[in-house]
C-alpha cells in the first residue's frame, strides 16, 4: 500500500434527496479538496459492500473501506425554513487497529466525524506531524427516531488532547458562544467558519478574523464548511503560517460554492491564479 500525505478518516454518507442518494460527509469532500489541491490523498470509511455513491470518490483517490451491513444516511427536512436532520442509517465505527500501518504516518491526518463513528482521542495512534478534526459529527446525537440535535463535549480539553488544529461553524455549536469559547480553548489551534463572512482564526489567546473572497452566485453551499477545513488543513501543514492558511482556505471554500456539489472544487493553479491576479 502506497505511503499518503493526505489521510481522512470518517464515514461517508449517502444522503438522501429528491434526485435520490448522493455523496456526503466530511471524509468525501476534504478527501476531494486535498486531492484536487495535489494531494496524495488516503480515506478510511466504513459503509455497506457495493455502496454505490462511493464511486466518484474511490476513482479518484485511495479508499479503504470497511465493510458494514449499513451506509450512513442522513435526510434534510425543511418546513418554513428550518431544516430537521434524520439519521436514516449507521455504519458501523472506524477504530485505530483499521487504518492501515502504511497509513499511520501520513504528514497530516484528518479526524472528520459525521455521526460519532471516530473517537477524538484516535489521533494518538496514529504518528501524524498534524493533526485536524472537524468536530461536526462529535456535537451531533439523536433520539430513537433518528432526529438530530446539538450536544456539547463533556470534556473539551480532556477529549481534545492530540487534536493540533480544530476546525468548525458557529453553526456546529448553535450560535452558544461560551461552547464556541470551550473548544477554542481546548486546542493550540483553531478556526471558526463564518459562511459569507469569512473565518476567524484563535491562537494564543487572540483571534483574529479573515473576509472570505467575494462570490459572483452562490450555486451550493454543501460541503462548504468542510472545503475549507481540508484547504486549510493541506496549506497550515505546507507553511505553519494560519493567517495564509486562513487566506488560502477562504479562496478555495468560496469557489466550491459556484457549482453543486463537489464539481466547483478548485485545483491549486485555479486558486493561485486567482489570487495572484487579485493580490489575495
Amino acid at each position: 500500500m502506497t505511503p499518503v500525505e493526505y489521510l481522512v478518516i470518517g464515514h461517508i454518507t449517502q444522503d438522501v434527496t429528491p434526485r435520490g442518494y448522493v455523496l456526503g460527509g466530511t471524509a468525501a469532500y476534504a478527501a476531494l479538496t486535498a486531492h484536487r489541491l495535489g494531494k496524495r490523498v488516503g480515506v478510511v470509511t466504513c459503509a455497506a459492500p457495493g455502496a454505490e455513491v462511493l464511486k466518484p470518490l474511490a476513482e479518484q483517490v485511495e479508499v479503504v473501506c470497511l465493510p458494514s451491513a449499513h451506509t450512513t444516511t442522513f435526510e434534510n427536512v425543511y418546513q418554513d425554513g428550518r431544516r430537521t436532520q434524520w439519521v436514516r442509517a449507521l455504519a458501523d465505527p472506524i477504530r485505530p487497529e483499521d487504518v492501515p500501518r502504511a497509513w499511520r504516518r501520513a504528514p497530516l491526518v484528518h479526524l472528520a466525524p459525521i455521526a460519532q463513528e471516530v473517537t477524538p482521542t484516535l489521533g494518538r495512534h496514529i504518528a501524524g506531524e498534524l493533526v485536524g478534526a472537524t468536530p461536526q459529527g462529535w456535537l451531533r446525537a439523536w433520539d430513537g427516531d433518528g432526529r438530530v440535535f446539538y450536544r456539547s463535549l463533556a470534556d473539551p480539553r480532556r477529549d481534545l488532547a492530540g487534536v493540533d488544529v480544530l476546525i468548525f461553524s458557529i453553526e456546529d455549536v448553535q450560535g452558544n458562544q461560551e461552547h464556541l469559547r470551550a473548544l477554542v480553548e481546548a486546542v493550540p489551534l483553531a478556526v471558526v467558519t463564518l459562511a459569507e463572512k469569512g473565518c476567524c482564526v484563535y491562537q494564543h489567546g487572540r483571534a483574529t478574523h479573515f473576509p472570505a473572497r467575494p462570490v459572483p452566485r452562490v450555486v451550493d453551499p454543501t460541503g462548504a464548511g468542510d472545503v475549507f477545513a481540508a484547504a486549510f488543513l493541506v496549506r497550515y501543514q505546507e507553511t505553519g503560517d494560519p493567517a495564509e492558511a486562513a487566506r488560502f482556505a477562504n479562496v478555495v471554500a468560496s469557489f466550491s460554492v459556484e457549482g453543486l456539489a463537489t464539481s466547483a472544487i478548485p485545483t491549486r493553479d485555479q486558486v493561485e491564479t486567482w489570487r495572484r491576479e487579485n493580490g489575495w
